[in-house]
């Protein structure tokens, strides 16, 4: 499998905000265990999972089960989220692996040094509400944005997968921050709003908010515990 390769689709500009812990830039990975191209970007994700200043996600895909390998966290919710970016990046198609930052900016994610670039010029623009968030609930405070509120939940945990068919067969692949749970919360109109979270249906996952500007469209703000 060879992949794609595609240039940066919109520019970006030096940071309006400095990214920390409070104001992370979004990391997207979209990967299958399926995909031999897959590995390097995924250990460039890796590398970058303990950044603070950093929201990292792995979204494992299942357009390419049908190779001889089902993904063990692959999930149709994630495949649907990638051509949500597709359409919103002015693809025709996606592709694995494919990273992308803020929802603004995609490449394929094997270099390493690519990736920092590409996170060193990640902008939000001016309008970032401020989010906290509590293990039941998570505040958005008033901003002249709006966007849809996606509630994700994510595996920390450093997870080894032995593959046994398909291109990767042989290999043992390593996972983290493995996306788990993915829901619409509803929709801000930019005003300071509260909405509840729901419990987790499985134990040891961290909980993200996102606040995006519609489907596949720019990440407006971010936070994660």
């Amino acid at each position: 499998m060879r992949a794609c390769t595609l240039a940066l689709l919109l520019a970006a500009s030096p940071s309006a905000y400095a990214a920390d812990a409070a104001n992370p830039v979004v990391v997207e990975l979209f990967q299958s265990q399926g995909c031999s191209s897959c590995p390097p970007a995924n250990a460039n994700l890796l590398a970058i999972a303990d950044r603070p200043d950093v929201l990292a996600l792995s979204w494992e895909v299942t357009y390419w089960d049908y190779l001889g390998w089902a993904d063990t966290f692959g999930d149709r919710s994630h495949t649907a989220r990638q051509w949500d970016y597709a359409h919103g990046l002015s693809h025709s198609e996606v592709f694995t692996p494919q990273i992308i930052v803020n929802g603004r900016t995609d490449i394929v994610g094997d270099s390493a040094s690519e990736l920092q670039n590409t996170i060193a010029r990640a902008d939000r623009g001016l309008n970032v509400p401020k989010l906290i968030l509590t293990a039941d609930r998570v505040s958005i405070g008033a901003a002249a944005a709006q966007g849809e509120i996606l509630l994700i939940r994510y595996d920390p945990n450093l997870i080894e997968v032995p593959i046994l068919r398909g291109e990767n067969s042989g290999r043992t692949l390593l996972h983290r921050n493995v996306v788990r749970e993915f829901r619409l919360l509803g929709a801000w109109t930019g005003g300071a709003e509260t909405f509840d979270l729901p419990k987790a249906t499985r134990p040891g996952l961290k909980t993200a908010i996102l606040v995006q500007s519609g489907r596949g469209g720019p990440i407006v703000a971010a936070i994660h515990s």
